[in-house]
């Protein structure tokens, strides 16, 4: 049998992720807001609002910083025993959802991975649920089609 290769995320994954970046940053410019309300109005102290500020400009930056690193460290891959997953370098995480307890593969995209013409795959097990963010289309039905023949075939050999 063949090595299962690792795969890796398409390149456009990382402009998603750039938008959920920016996402980030109009959320935390409208709890700033808030907060320089509350400054205004109830006359709390200034390092609430100042806190609010670094926050809104660190926060994000660090997102956008991160997405390199990010799009190099997670991975994923497919053997007749398990969905295998990873994420990180210096703090690594490691996901082996077994073939035999997947019930379900769902295909699944929003607004930004359609518009890059991206899906979500998620795995479902009784207990849990793990995603394959950002694969496309074609990819992601071969995925789907895949892992749902191996767990066929897991649980036809447990009869």
């Amino acid at each position: 049998m063949a090595q299962p290769k690792n795969h890796q995320l398409p390149p456009r994954i990382k402009r998603i992720w750039g938008f959920s970046a920016l996402g980030s940053l109009v959320g935390l410019l409208v709890i700033s807001g808030l907060l320089w309300l509350t400054y205004t109005f109830w006359d709390w102290s200034v390092w609430v609002l100042v806190f609010g500020l670094i926050l809104t400009v660190i926060e994000p930056c660090i997102e956008l910083g991160l997405i390199p690193y990010r799009y190099r460290f997670t991975r994923y891959q497919i053997t007749d025993l398990a969905v295998e997953m990873q994420s990180g370098f210096i703090f690594q995480k490691r996901v082996a959802i077994p073939i035999a307890r997947v019930q379900n593969v769902t295909l699944n995209a929003g607004p930004l991975l359609q518009w890059q013409k991206l899906t979500k795959v998620s795995i479902a097990t009784a207990a849990t649920s793990h995603d394959i963010e950002g694969l496309e289309l074609p990819e992601a039905e071969r995925l789907r089609e895949q892992i749902m023949r191996l767990a066929q075939e897991a649980r036809h050999d447990q009869a």
